[in-house]
Order: C-alpha cells, then sequence, then structure tokens
C-alpha cells in the first residue's frame, strides 16, 4: 500500500487465511461451556457456481477426496444447490467429529482456491444445538479471513436471533478471528449443514 493510497483512504483487502479454519474446534469448546451449544456435524462450503469442464473436474477431485476417508460414518460428501443458486459441498460427520470436519472444509477450500477459483468461494459453515432445539452457525468468509455467527429463529419466517449473535461474538473473541464489520454478518437461509 502506498501512500497515494493512505491519502485516498484506500484500504488493502484482508487475505483470505484457511489455517483460520482450525481454531474451530478450540472455539467450539469455549461455545459449549460458555453458552451449552454443541457441534452437529454438519458444514458446507459455498461457492458462486462455474461452468466448464475444469470446474467439474476439480469439483469431483474434491468430492473423490472427501469420499475416500476410510473414516467416514454416515452419508457421503454431497453438492447441493441453494434457492439463490449457490452451491454447497456438504459434509457430515458424527457431533464429536468436530477436528474431522474442518479438514473437509479446509480440503474443500484448499483444492479450489489452487485450482484457481478462489474468487468463487463464498464461505463456509459449521453447525452448533443446544438442548432447547436453537441453531448456531459459525460461518467463516473466505474473502475477508474472519468468521460470524448466524441464529436463525425457530418457525416459518425468516428472522434471527441478533442478540445470541452478539453474545457469541464477545464469547468466541479470544478463539476466533471475528468480523468486526456487522453489516457483512449477511444470513445464510436455508444452508445446508445448519
Amino acid at each position: 500500500m502506498g501512500l497515494l493510497d493512505i491519502l485516498l483512504g484506500r484500504t488493502k483487502p484482508v487475505a483470505p487465511d484457511l489455517d483460520q479454519l482450525f481454531a474451530l474446534p478450540s472455539g467450539a469448546v469455549t461455545l459449549e461451556a460458555a453458552a451449552g451449544f454443541r457441534a452437529t456435524g454438519r458444514g458446507a462450503v459455498c461457492f458462486a457456481t462455474v461452468e466448464g469442464g475444469a470446474f467439474e473436474q476439480t469439483h469431483r477431485e474434491v468430492q473423490a477426496l472427501l469420499d475416500a476417508d476410510a473414516e467416514r460414518t454416515g452419508p457421503p460428501v454431497e453438492l447441493t444447490q441453494d434457492a439463490y443458486g449457490y452451491s454447497w459441498l456438504v459434509s457430515r460427520r458424527t457431533p464429536d467429529q468436530l477436528s474431522a470436519l474442518v479438514n473437509d472444509l479446509h480440503a474443500v477450500n484448499s483444492a479450489m482456491e489452487v485450482n484457481g477459483f478462489g474468487p468463487q468461494l463464498l464461505c463456509s459453515l459449521a453447525g452448533f444445538e443446544d438442548d432447547g432445539g436453537r441453531r448456531l452457525a459459525l460461518v467463516y468468509l473466505y474473502k475477508r479471513g474472519s468468521f460470524f455467527p448466524f441464529a436463525p429463529l425457530a418457525g416459518d419466517g425468516q428472522r434471527r436471533d441478533s442478540s445470541l449473535e452478539l453474545q457469541v461474538k464477545s464469547m468466541l473473541g479470544n478463539d476466533l478471528r471475528i468480523e468486526q464489520d456487522l453489516s457483512r454478518w449477511f444470513p445464510v437461509w436455508g444452508a445446508p449443514g445448519l
């Protein structure tokens, strides 16, 4: 960043740091101790779909890599699309396998980045739930290198528990790089893996 950038108020974008995903298990311990939320074993990576053979080949390689895991219990990794046209690669593990889930999420992001599809990556999430059935996702913003909590309220409407999200923000500030710009805390309605 040069002097002209400083004078004009331009800032350098935050570089993606996929290693931040590996902080999720320690954040999960804090989340369970402080608020009673436990990992569900579900997570997903969201990306803008790209047409073409190279992208399709990358997707097949990633899916084959994750499905080849001999320790995987449950259904294989699956690709779905949401109502907004974004693609989600969903991984399911048992709730006690959060570290393996994080490895899955990291592998998907890394493979797409290495093959030149980093700009298509939007976010990754890991699902959590408490004894009362409240759901929570810790969402990693690829382009920001930070996390934010998303807590949808139960019911038919698209409402979120902003109070819970702010509580989680303060709980996890020492464990995860939390996105400080609240306008970037976008809702992920109907996200698979939540």
